[in-house]
């Protein structure tokens, strides 16, 4: 289908609604109804910018959501103008991704001012995610995470709080930030050890806390396993536990082969992702003349 006469249209209505705009700041404009016209460029803006949408020009789609947002401010319709604001980031995320977030940011200053926090918390997980895929930003990525949690806290989200810092604390590991990583993978272990339905996954926090203790100091990973194991009474029992004890053993007697032969154990009934991999092989570059995992 050609949309080419779609993105015509949507030019069209863009230059009428700014000659709308110019007529309601006029003198007369302001004595007979400014605000109705300021209304109907509104509507306009809103019609140009779906047009542009179905022409797939998504940075004409993000200019004129954001011409909506601003009139919609001018007129004091915060809700209308956050939503504006949304719908302009939505559409340059497919073009613009610092425009998208600038947009975005926009929104959460409406909803933060309005005390909608959990919304507010939401689009910070956006921009987080557009940091992680679109710009590589890793440490920007994890500062609105941290936000993001800090609102879903206040408002009682817990679980929604604990996938942020989860986030968090799986790239400030990898950005080598252990203890940062050590004090949210603990923390967010002892919340779910007790929760019946949460607490098969609280020995998987623990498991990475004791890894990332690990990379720092092999007696400190001795300490905190012993420490999970006395808190966590069911840790004992895993998996993780039982392989964190092989490899702490064959660390201390720097047996390479040993600590490999006890990661494919652990890899051929649970397979291990990225993350656990680049964690096991730092602890095994600390064994003498060791690098990889085969």
């Amino acid at each position: 289908m050609d949309n080419s006469g779609k993105e015509k249209e949507a030019m069209q209505l863009m230059a009428d609604a700014e000659k709308k705009v110019k007529s309601s700041h006029s003198f007369l404009g302001g004595l007979f109804g400014g605000n109705t016209r300021v209304e109907e460029a509104c509507e306009m803006f809103a019609r140009a910018a779906n047009m542009f949408k179905m022409a797939k020009n998504w940075s004409a789609a993000g200019n004129a959501f954001c011409q909506a947002a601003k009139l919609h401010l001018q007129l004091q319709s915060k809700h209308d103008a956050a939503t504006s604001f949304v719908d302009a980031g939505n559409a340059y995320k497919k073009a613009d991704p610092q425009e998208a977030i600038n947009c975005l940011n926009a929104a959460i200053d409406i909803y933060t001012d309005m005390g909608r926090f959990t919304i507010a918390a939401k689009h910070h997980i956006t921009i987080a995610e557009i940091y992680e895929s679109e710009l590589v930003d890793i440490e920007k990525a994890i500062a609105h995470y941290e936000q993001a949690a800090d609102y879903y806290k206040g408002e009682e989200s817990n679980s929604s709080a604990n996938k942020c810092l989860l986030k968090v604390a799986a790239y400030a590991a990898q950005l080598e930030q252990y203890q940062k990583a050590i004090e949210i993978y603990e923390q967010v272990g002892t919340n779910t050890m007790d929760n019946p339905l949460l607490k098969y996954s609280a020995k998987e926090y623990f498991f990475k806390a004791a890894l990332c203790h690990f990379i720092v100091d092999e007696l400190n990973a001795k300490l905190a396993l012993e420490k999970y194991e006395e808190m966590f009474p069911a840790f004992s029992d895993s998996r993780e536990c039982k392989l964190l004890k092989k490899l702490l053993e064959a660390h201390e007697e720097q047996n390479g082969e040993a600590y490999t032969e006890a990661v494919k154990e652990f890899d051929s009934i649970s397979r291990l992702d990225q993350w656990l991999t680049t964690m096991l092989l730092r602890i095994k570059k600390s064994i003498h003349g060791e690098g990889d995992l085969k």
